[in-house]
């Protein structure tokens, strides 16, 4: 099990006190999930049964500054603790936010587990005695890697949920169970805001080991055709076997995006999630230049075509800068650019430090090399990638492979000749 944190005492601490004045304090949800899987967790939620909110909120007040994330929902933030009664919630609406909640400290747990949305979010541990609450076996689940609804009635109440599916089956290398993947291409997705499914889709970009698990669950429940039908229409988009065995584009794509996993090392978070997508959209131009041309199936000048449906997925995330970094413009460079690494290094004695200096101030040149790198990485076969090592190697030895050079004659310059 992973080791006891500060928090997790904190947390002991208020269950013990929640034990006193009478109630039952829980800790339930991912901590509970991420602890039997042998992992370690910051985030702790506590369910306290049997104490009405005023006692609740006076017992937590002991504990420090105590804040009302929602006077509806009583859920309470205590030292970086969420605090919260069992609630019921009713669909009251569209949208996946439109519900009526209602804190409700009598509440078995049972009935409280399940309006959580996956049976491995649905485990309650009590850290006073060490006991496990598991009404809907999401122990078995885990050991399964099985992901698997808790309610089939009232899971489709939201529709953020079918993202959820991809990016746990992803992070913990879940299959899911038939009925969750017919649920989850049974709900419709298009209240979602943006920024929600951009919240998922990070997750699925960042957190896996392999992306491509929940890529292909989500391709599986159709939400890739409902949300970013760009990757869509690279199913069944063929590809010339002596360069790509693995298949289509779609094959292709997800083996690109697990090798940018890989390469996240030393990157900030902006430029993690550019990489990414730029792993997601690099190829986005095959479907409409590939043609087989002189026995071979080629995708001529699909780099530049894979710049409008790049932008019109940015466009749909509403994606632009991200801590301070402009990842649009990265985004856009990793896809027109992707080729330029192989392609340059073919003919290396021949391109000049110009060349590299120019394309410099179109897109961040280690982000490049590692996209391209990944590229023919993501391919089986003993293909040699020797072109990004040098394209690399040659971009520190100028000095742009994270921005593009200062000029020479700068604005002050001018000023001081007057």
């Amino acid at each position: 099990m992973p080791p006891a944190e500060p928090s997790l005492a904190h947390a002991v601490a208020i269950a013990e006190a929640v034990q006193r004045a009478g109630g039952r304090a829980l800790l339930v949800g991912g901590w509970v999930r991420d602890r039997l899987l042998g992992l370690a967790s910051k985030d702790i939620d506590l369910e306290v049964f049997g104490l009405p909110a005023p006692a609740l909120r006076a017992l937590l007040e002991r504990f420090g500054r105590v804040e009302t994330v929602g006077e509806s929902f009583t859920v309470y933030k205590v030292g970086g603790i969420d605090v919260a009664l069992p609630r019921r919630e009713s669909k009251i609406g569209r949208g996946h936010r439109a519900f009526a909640v209602e804190g409700d400290p009598g509440m078995p747990f049972e009935e409280a587990a399940r309006r959580r949305d996956f049976t491995i979010n649905a485990v309650g541990w009590d850290p006073l005695t060490g006991e496990y609450l598991d009404p809907f076996d999401g122990r078995a689940d885990l050991a399964r890697r099985l992901l698997r609804v808790v309610d089939p009635v009232t899971f489709p109440d939201d529709s953020l949920r079918v993202l959820r599916a991809v990016q746990l089956a992803a992070r913990f290398e879940l299959s899911a169970d038939p009925q969750t993947v017919s649920l989850c291409r049974s709900i419709p997705l298009d209240d979602l805001p943006a920024e929600r499914i951009w919240g998922e889709l990070e997750k699925l970009l960042l957190l896996p080991a392999r992306p491509s698990i929940g890529f292909a669950l989500a391709l599986e429940s159709s939400a890739i055709h409902r949300l970013l039908p760009e990757m869509a229409a690279l199913v069944g988009c063929e590809q010339e076997p002596e360069w790509h065995p693995e298949g289509d584009v779609w094959i292709h794509t997800l083996l690109v995006i697990d090798e940018a996993r890989n390469r996240l090392d030393g990157l900030g978070r902006s430029d993690r999630i550019a990489l990414m997508l730029g792993a997601v959209c690099h190829d986005f131009g095959k479907p409409a230049t590939t043609a087989f041309l002189d026995g071979r199936i080629r995708s001529l000048g699909h780099e530049e075509a894979g710049v409008a449906p790049a932008v019109a997925l940015l466009d749909r995330l509403n994606l632009h800068s991200i801590d301070g970094r402009d990842v649009r413009t990265q985004v856009i460079g990793l896809t027109a650019h992707h080729l330029k690494p192989g392609a340059w290094y073919k003919v290396r004695d021949e391109v000049s430090d110009g060349a590299f200096r120019r394309l410099a101030q179109k897109v961040d040149l280690e982000l490049l090399a590692r996209l391209a790198a990944s590229d023919c990485r993501g391919r089986p076969g003993d293909f040699d990638c020797t072109a990004m090592e040098w394209f690399l190697e040659r971009a520190r030895s100028l000095g742009v492979e994270h921005e593009p050079p200062k000029p020479i004659l700068l604005g002050r310059h001018l000023l001081a000749l007057g």
